[in-house]
């Protein structure tokens, strides 16, 4: 199989369930935004890390794989299982991770160890995958039920884990206090 079909040569591109849309189309920018955080995601996972994280970051590419395919099928030419995207299991690494961390007292910029760095630039990425997830809400097929508040709880779980690696590592956050010029 060529990797090069030369189809999309004039802008355009397949859905899974059919049809051609444009490359700015709105469905062909989620999951586009869903594909980029895996890929931060995958640099993430280059990164020296505790195990378990290696694992549960492989675990949520493969989800995000899932959402991906989801959203590039409005049709619905494919049976997808929204418990696949389900943010339960998310819920309960982020209280796992938070129960070793001191309590969240200020706005934390986003650094530390090049790990929680690249945490804190997927969760960052996370949101903007949630902003262009958002925008296929009204169009024909809908948004997949469940895909939102993983993302959302996607996100929360990136902070989290930037925070965890940075404790983990003995490397301090930084925390943003407004400045008072007064």
């Amino acid at each position: 199989m060529k990797v090069y079909t030369r189809a999309g040569d004039e802008g355009e591109t397949s859905l899974l369930s059919g049809g051609r849309v444009r490359k700015d189309h709105a469905l062909v920018e989620s999951y586009g935004a869903v594909d980029e955080l895996s890929s931060v995601l995958g640099v993430l996972r280059s990164e020296v890390l505790p195990e378990e994280v290696g694992e549960r970051l492989a675990q949520i590419q493969e989800t995000l794989f899932a959402v991906g395919s989801a959203l590039a099928d409005p049709g619905g030419a494919v049976v997808h299982d929204p418990d696949a995207w389900s943010a339960s299991g998310l819920e309960s690494w982020i209280d796992a991770m938070d129960a070793e961390l001191e309590p969240l007292t200020a706005f934390i910029l986003p650094g530390g160890s090049r790990a929680a760095a690249l945490a804190h630039l997927a969760r960052a990425v996370c949101r903007r995958a949630e902003r262009r997830v958002t925008a296929v809400e009204g169009l024909e097929g809908g948004l997949p039920p469940g895909v939102m508040p993983y993302l959302n709880r996607l996100s929360d779980t990136l902070f989290v884990l930037a925070r965890f690696l940075n404790a983990r590592s003995g490397v301090p956050e930084t925390e943003w206090r407004p400045r008072s010029d007064g």
